[in-house]
């Protein structure tokens, strides 16, 4: 197959390309040059955001099954790159978020739930789930309900990851001793390998499915105990998990998800929304998720492999709690000890 991705040099982008070329497919990247591509691809280059940004892939004048975008500004970009190739492509898939639901977001929401209203196809960027959902429509008003595939994507991490949340847990638990653990220790988690996200969204293109999907993990595939001690045995350092109940983190005042990344406390509606999404659909369309203990060994072989400094996207804001707010609750006392140097989780 013949695959156009709409950047493809960075964290899905190039977990979508790098799978596609295992496929055997001619894949073409449109990108700024200011990554590399994986070998293998064919590049054309252009900015988005500038005037005229999309010249080099108008004159080009190739064809595509299926173009993979994964834009998250205001949706102008989507709504003119898929007017550009709504005669040249088969398929347009547009990497959404969950985030496009309406809060608060029930648990066990799926595809079915109320949405935000989309920004205007000629509004600037407005917030990240406005954007989003104007994205999605750009791309369905460019290729209709059956030729727009809408992948609403939940926590995604994994190799190449540009965000910041689970490099920083490995950087963090790299550095040895007491760790602050949010807890509870078995709190179920939902989150995807952006290699499982690949393999879904090209299976998808191949079989022609079209509109929403949520994609992550199903609830409770994995536990913030078992992605916490991944990382501790996979960076293999003299390091040990400090488990708080929740009520101990917020009293400190450090914020969920951003500070703690991957972290929400459960019972709120928070937890409900980024935790407990129903993703039956997915499941049922072929998605396999690796367990978590692969995804972290293979970030942190990635990490190591770049010098162990993650690249970070310019427009997010950076992830992990400050040492000295660390130190201080850990110097508190109250935690309860769960995983110790080469050992496994334990019970005391």
């Amino acid at each position: 197959m013949r695959l156009l991705v709409l950047g493809g040099t960075e964290f899905v982008g190039r977990a979508v390309v790098e799978a596609a070329l295992g496929r055997g497919w001619e894949v073409t990247v449109f990108h700024r040059g200011r990554h590399r591509p994986p070998p293998g691809v064919r590049s054309l280059h252009g900015d988005r955001t500038a005037p005229g940004g999309l010249a080099a892939l108008a004159a080009d004048g190739g064809a595509w099954d299926a173009v993979v975008d994964t834009w998250s500004a205001a949706p102008r970009a989507v709504h003119e790159a898929a007017r550009l190739l709504s005669g040249r492509a088969g398929r347009y898939v547009y990497v959404s978020s969950r985030s496009v639901y309406a809060w608060p977001v029930p648990a066990g929401a799926g595809e079915d739930a109320p949405l935000v209203e989309g920004a205007a196809a000629d509004a600037a960027a407005s917030d990240y789930a406005r954007d989003k959902r104007g994205g999605e429509l750009a791309a369905v008003a460019a290729f209709g309900t059956g030729g727009s595939l809408l992948v609403r994507a939940g926590l995604i991490l994994g190799p190449y990851e540009n965000v910041g949340r689970l490099p920083w847990w490995l950087t963090r638990i790299a550095r040895g001793g007491p760790v602050l653990a949010p807890g509870p220790r078995e709190l179920a988690v939902q989150l995807i390998d952006v290699r499982d996200l690949a393999a879904w969204l090209l299976t998808a293109v191949e079989r022609e499915l079209g509109g929403p999907f949520d994609l992550v993990g199903p609830p409770g595939h994995t536990t913030m105990g078992e992605l916490l001690e991944a990382c501790v045995r996979v960076t293999g350092a003299d390091a040990e998990l400090r488990w708080y109940e929740p009520e101990v983190i917020l009293d400190a005042g450090i914020a969920p998800w951003t500070e703690l990344p991957v972290w929400v406390p459960p019972g709120g509606e928070a937890y409900d929304a980024m935790h407990r999404a129903d993703v039956s659909r997915a499941l049922a369309t072929g998605l396999v998720c690796r367990p978590v203990e692969e995804t972290v060994a293979d970030t942190w072989r990635w990490l190591t492999g770049i010098g162990g400094v993650a690249p970070r996207r310019p427009d997010r804001t950076g992830a992990g709690l400050d040492p000295g707010v660390e130190a201080r609750v850990l110097a508190g006392g109250g935690g309860v000890a769960g995983t110790t140097p080469g050992e496994g989780a334990s019970d005391d």
